[in-house]
């Protein structure tokens, strides 16, 4: 795993921050700059007195790939996708605005030419250049690994930011030290316990809840069956999904439990419809999570990729409040 690691000049804050940042291409590069050439999250960061770890994935990134060592590569990002899906300059099938519909309001991609969020646009143009193929299945045991194993040489708490597809590696590993997590900051993680429902995909999920890999629950659990999850029959709004939730009485997160999470979502994600869904489950197994959607506190029109976006510092901003009020 590549670490690249940032100290102030006065450090204000005793827990470093840990940005696992990322997934299905993109790489630490957007913590650090935005596509429109603005200082990324990690200066916010940095500025505000927190020594902060970057990393890139085990063979993504600034961490070498080698062919024969991992699973071959996945297809690399089709401009159309990233068009829909991270800077929202182009539409939608009609079939995917019927479970997305929020993604008309997005108005935070960071450039104002013509062709804004699509090929062409100079800023949608240097985006595309950061975006990088990553190894097929996320890899999401030797990442996690790989995240133990920072979290041992760092040896002192830190705060957790797990972001995309990231984050059930980060979740994995903060299972694994919860001695050494002191507050999680969850940006649009990747996905909703037990099924997907990313742009209409079905099919299995995390069966664990927050990931693929087993977690430390109370009662123990040897089988994620044995949380017998069930599926919602309403949501509790419009353009939102039902989430599954465990038949009660819950197991706990016993490792998590007194871990502080603030969970955040885009007005206009494509996250937007299940969003909601991953701190449902945190808070039901007792891992008490403040969710926030950005346009509650006056942080509208965001995408997905809101680190890259006009109100990016805005963002951070926000979690760094939060974290003043609940990291102490």
């Amino acid at each position: 795993m590549f670490v690249e690691a940032w100290v102030p000049k006065k450090i204000q804050h005793p827990y470093p921050v840990v940005f696992v940042q990322g997934g299905g291409g993109q790489t630490l590069m957007a913590s650090i700059q935005t596509p429109d050439g603005r200082p990324g999250w990690a200066y916010d960061f940095v500025n505000a007195g927190y020594t902060v770890y970057l990393v890139d994935p085990p063979g993504g990134g600034r961490s070498a790939y080698y062919p024969g060592l991992y699973e071959p590569l996945a297809a690399p990002r089709a401009a159309e996708q990233m068009g829909r899906e991270w800077s929202g300059g182009m539409a939608p099938s009609a079939e995917i605005q019927k479970v997305w519909p929020q993604w008309s309001k997005n108005t935070e991609w960071p450039s104002d030419a013509p062709n804004k969020g699509r090929p062409g646009d100079p800023v949608f143009d240097y985006y595309a250049k950061t975006e990088m193929q990553h190894i097929n299945g996320y890899q999401e045991k030797t990442f996690s690994d790989a995240l133990v194993q920072l979290l041992d040489l760092i040896g002192k708490p830190v705060i957790m930011m797990v972001n995309s597809g990231y984050a059930p590696s980060g979740w994995v590993a903060a299972d694994a030290r919860p001695k050494l997590i002191k507050a999680v900051l969850a940006v649009e993680p990747w996905a909703p316990p037990i099924e997907n429902m990313e742009l209409g995909q079905t099919g299995p999920g995390r069966p664990w809840g927050l990931s693929s890999l087993p977690l430390h629950y109370s009662p123990p659990v040897t089988n994620p069956a044995e949380l017998h999850p069930v599926h919602r029959t309403t949501a509790p709004g419009p353009g939102l999904l039902p989430c599954w939730v465990q038949k009660e009485p819950a197991h706990k997160l016993i490792n998590l439990a007194g871990v502080p999470v603030l969970d955040i979502s885009g007005e206009a994600s494509y996250h937007r419809p299940f969003a909601y869904c991953e701190a449902v489950w945190l808070n039901q197994a007792g891992v008490k999570t403040d969710y926030v959607n950005l346009e509650d506190v006056g942080l509208r029109g965001n995408g997905h990729q809101m680190m890259s976006e006009k109100n990016s510092a805005g963002i951070a901003r926000f979690m760094l409040e939060w974290l003043d009020k609940h990291v102490q």
